[in-house]
């Protein structure tokens, strides 16, 4: 009984923590005025045919505070590089001077920054909700543990450390929220 309990916890405390994770990664991806090769992560470059990691077709360098350069690989990568850009909608137009390809990176307007701040505050949202999903089922697990036997004791307090590493985890998201708003509101 107690080791299906330890395994609950460690799986819930996995789960949180993958949570985490998914809102650090997502939070990257949104920009905060200044050029970050991370924005470009998850952009596929269509590779003679195949959806192919854009870092794998080019090498991505930041050239100054508001700039990034893509230096395709092969030159033939060019138009494919540059239309993948534009289809993932970053708000910034490719300038492709015929080997490489800038991204400048327009600064940001009060309007724009405030929306980016919502976008944040909506991933921190997803983030919170997936972690009091991950609690749910735990202590249905739980109480599926208390009816086959377990004591009320243990059951209480298996509960109890669920609420605490719930709170825990939402407390970690809310920093994440507060320092990547500070970062995006910071002119």
């Amino acid at each position: 009984m107690s080791d299906d309990l330890a395994l609950i916890l460690e799986d819930s405390q996995d789960s949180m923590q993958k949570a985490i994770n998914h809102l650090e990664n997502e939070l990257i991806k949104i920009r905060a005025g200044k050029a970050n090769p991370q924005m470009l992560d998850g952009l596929t470059v269509d590779y003679y045919g195949s959806p192919t990691p854009m870092s794998q077709v080019a090498n991505i360098s930041v050239m100054d505070a508001r700039t990034l350069t893509i230096q395709p690989w092969e030159k033939n990568m060019l138009q494919p590089i540059e239309r993948a850009i534009i289809a993932a909608n970053l708000g910034v137009t490719p300038q492709n001077d015929g080997n490489t390809i800038r991204l400048f990176m327009p600064p940001l307007t009060e309007e724009r920054r405030k929306e980016y701040v919502k976008r944040a505050n909506g991933e921190g949202e997803h983030s919170r909700v997936a972690i009091r999903n991950i609690r749910r089922d735990s202590i249905e697990h739980i109480k599926k543990l208390a009816k086959q036997g377990l004591s009320e004791d243990i059951t209480k307090d298996a509960e109890k450390k669920m609420q605490e590493m719930t709170d825990k985890y939402i407390s970690l998201i809310e920093k994440h929220l507060a320092s990547k708003e500070k970062e995006i509101m910071s002119v």
